[in-house]
């Protein structure tokens, strides 16, 4: 397993104890072995570490064939650091029981093999774009949905936006989008202010990570004129207690005719965090509610106590 300098960790772990995404295996890029449903995310990611195959249950079944009622095949997107199973292996279930065809990919996997989001978003991006279209050549389905969590989304939506992907894809749902990046407590500005801080963190966590700090190149020219594109419903899943992007208003989109939802306006006791977002209960019904709306209905809202789960994760991950 892939293991951060401990120099730089406590560097940044200074302002806050959790920054950093799950550490996992890089696997393969549509996985297919059979594993189980999980019940929260350190679970998966420490079933993950030692089964490289995992795929979400319910996905990556290339013989599904799309119904009248869910055409669109869903495709997952997972974060950084992170696999198809570890991030997914709680949404995946629930969305083949209502109907869809379920996908979900590893991405941008690391020089040396053990780690995926780790590449450059653009690369990331364009690995999306070519199993999207194998997917929609294996299916026959017109169009997929995608959802993608933390560099999920950026990967997703930099794909929709500007290599075409808005000719294959009807939604794109982010849940804890870095759709404008985060400071991270104030720790990104800090290393962007370091000559070669931003090298530092790209060579140590990535270049997908590093892309992700608020201000940065990448971001200002992907949000370039819009940071929507006609022709594809937007939604984005944000929680005012994130520990990565802060402020949290810089996951929301700001193009009209988005839709923003933050968890704590529709559940104010629903206070879940960044690392445990994909297997929390009321995120994941209003994600399922914005790719099938004509069955929507309200969350149970689930209270989450301030800071649950970020530990365990963090524990799971290293």
């Amino acid at each position: 397993m892939r293991r951060p300098r401990w120099s730089l960790i406590a560097l940044l772990v200074a302002a806050t104890p959790a920054l950093f995404a799950p550490v996992a295996h890089a696997s393969p890029l549509m996985p297919i072995a059979a594993a189980p449903t999980q019940p929260d995310h350190a679970d998966a990611i420490r079933y993950a570490a030692t089964n490289r195959d995992a795929a979400p249950p319910g996905s990556n079944d290339m013989s599904c064939t799309p119904t009248a009622a869910q055409p669109n095949p869903v495709v997952l997107v997972h974060g950084t650091d992170s696999t198809a199973y570890s991030d997914w292996a709680g949404f995946s279930p629930i969305l083949r029981a209502a109907g869809f065809c379920v996908f979900a990919i590893n991405y941008g996997t690391s020089p040396d093999g053990t780690s995926n989001g780790y590449g450059a978003i653009e690369d990331s991006a364009a690995q999306l774009k070519s199993i999207t279209r194998s997917i929609l050549d294996e299916t026959g389905a017109a169009a997929v949905d995608v959802v993608g969590y933390s560099q999920g989304a950026a990967v997703a939506r930099y794909f929709v936006n500007r290599l075409g992907g808005n000719r294959m894809v009807d939604r794109w749902v982010g849940i804890a989008s870095p759709t404008y990046g985060g400071t991270m407590y104030g720790v990104a500005p800090l290393v962007q202010a370091v000559p070669g801080g931003t090298g530092l963190v790209a060579g140590e966590f990535g270049t997908g990570l590093a892309q992700l700090m608020a201000g940065s190149d990448f971001l200002e020219r992907l949000n370039a004129g819009g940071d929507t594109v006609p022709g594809v419903e937007y939604t984005s899943i944000a929680t005012k207690v994130d520990e990565v992007i802060q402020p949290y208003t810089n996951a929301l989109l700001r193009d009209p005719g988005a839709h923003n939802i933050v968890v704590q306006d529709v559940c104010p006791r629903t206070e879940v965090a960044h690392f445990t977002f994909t297997y929390d209960p009321t995120a994941l019904r209003l994600a399922l509610n914005a790719l099938d709306p004509a069955n929507a209905r309200p969350p149970n809202c689930v209270p989450v106590p301030l800071g649950a789960g970020i530990l365990d994760v963090v524990l799971a991950s290293n």
